[in-house]
């Protein structure tokens, strides 16, 4: 798969980390292909959030969020944080979760349902070592809607 404009736009705001409008992160995603497969997650990524503004953004820096452990398809750490001694640790709270494939805005593509939580984690291409993920979970996140996040593939 090589490289577009909205991939390219997404990568820079990683890069950058400069803040965008929900709108402009929304487009960017709806822009984007599907993962090649959900096996393509396995392995362990770290994660950050695209700057919207986002109630989860906040959420993220509290909880020192460190990015998803995929084992397989049905055993997924869907939320990994650094502990005081930055150590990389599953968040119990969060539960573990399962990838799926879904119809998410018209696209088919790969989902990681929470086991225990109403959240949908949506993810799409950005090149061999990141991802881009909306998050979809009114019932925990409220009227604020989607939430947008990155994964980098860990070098382990």
């Amino acid at each position: 798969m090589g490289s577009t404009i909205p991939e390219q736009q997404a990568l820079s705001y990683i890069s950058t980390a400069a803040s965008l409008s929900e709108s402009d992160a929304e487009k960017i995603f709806n822009s984007l292909q599907p993962l090649p497969s959900r096996e393509f997650l396995i392995g362990s990524w770290n994660g950050g959030a695209f700057q919207t503004g986002h109630p989860g953004c906040k959420m993220m820096l509290e909880t020192r969020f460190a990015g998803k452990d995929f084992r397989g398809i049905d055993d997924v750490d869907p939320i990994m944080e650094f502990d005081e001694k930055d150590k990389r640790v599953w968040n119990e709270e969060w539960g573990h979760a399962s990838l799926r494939e879904m119809v998410f805005r018209g696209v088919a593509s790969v989902a990681m349902i929470y086991d225990n939580k109403p959240i949908f984690d949506h993810f799409r291409y950005l090149d061999e070592e990141n991802v881009m993920g909306a998050m979809d979970a009114p019932k925990v996140m409220g009227e604020d809607g989607t939430f947008y996040f990155y994964l980098t593939k860990r070098k382990v």
